[in-house]
């Protein structure tokens, strides 16, 4: 029940946040947008648990950087610190998870609060991903 009003917490957090805030440095993407954003380069981050990584696979070259675990906890401070190993607050980022509800909240929270200039959100995630027969690999 704890990890439950956890995610309810901060679910509402991050909806306060973000709509005092205008995040105009994030863009939803499709499938197409995610292949030539990968292809240019630009660093794709998957969010999901490792449980879902292994469940369907991830896309081939994204950076497993799980924000949730299975109980719903988080570790926010790290998870920041991980993303910008990966890529600057100058640097465009993708983030991608199973249908883009979580990557749409960490989206917006990296523009408005953190102040990265250029987030992407695969707006219907790795499902939609495997749905239109796109690759995937299983995680290391």
């Amino acid at each position: 029940m704890n990890s439950l009003i956890s995610k309810i917490i901060f679910s509402s957090i991050f909806l306060l946040l973000v709509s005092s805030a205008y995040a105009n440095g994030v863009k939803n993407i499709d499938n197409l947008e995610l292949k030539q954003l990968m292809e240019s380069g630009v660093a794709v981050i998957d969010v999901r648990a490792p449980s879902e990584w292994n469940k369907t696979g991830v896309v081939k070259g994204s950076h497993l950087l799980m924000f949730y675990d299975d109980n719903g906890k988080y570790d926010l401070n790290n998870w920041l610190k991980n993303v910008a190993e990966i890529a600057n607050k100058d640097e465009p980022v993708v983030l991608i998870c199973h249908s883009g509800g979580r990557t749409k909240q960490l989206s917006k929270y990296l523009t408005s609060v953190v102040g990265y200039k250029e987030v992407y959100n695969v707006k219907r995630g790795i499902a939609h991903w495997i749905k239109k027969k796109n690759s995937v690999v299983m995680p290391n």
